[in-house]
């Protein structure tokens, strides 16, 4: 988890690239900007979400992901 906490934020951009390649390999389009403004939406649904918790102790940053089951919390 301590890696996860730290490189949360190339998920993203990893997840576009294996979407063009899937995208590339079931459909071949010329289009680069639809194929790649389509695979940049849905890595936009799957990647982790970053929000800002108000607790008693003050704000929290928190990372959750469709695919963990507890949110993982963030030092500030």
């Amino acid at each position: 988890m301590n890696l996860f906490k730290k490189t949360y934020w190339l998920i993203y951009p990893i997840l576009i690239v294996v979407f063009m390649f899937i995208f590339d390999q079931l459909y071949t389009m010329d289009n680069f900007l639809l194929k790649g403004g389509i695979c940049a939406v849905l890595a936009f649904i799957i990647s982790p979400r970053k929000k800002i918790i108000l607790t008693q102790t003050g704000k929290k940053k928190q990372i959750t992901w469709m695919f963990l089951k507890d949110p993982i919390v963030l030092e500030q």
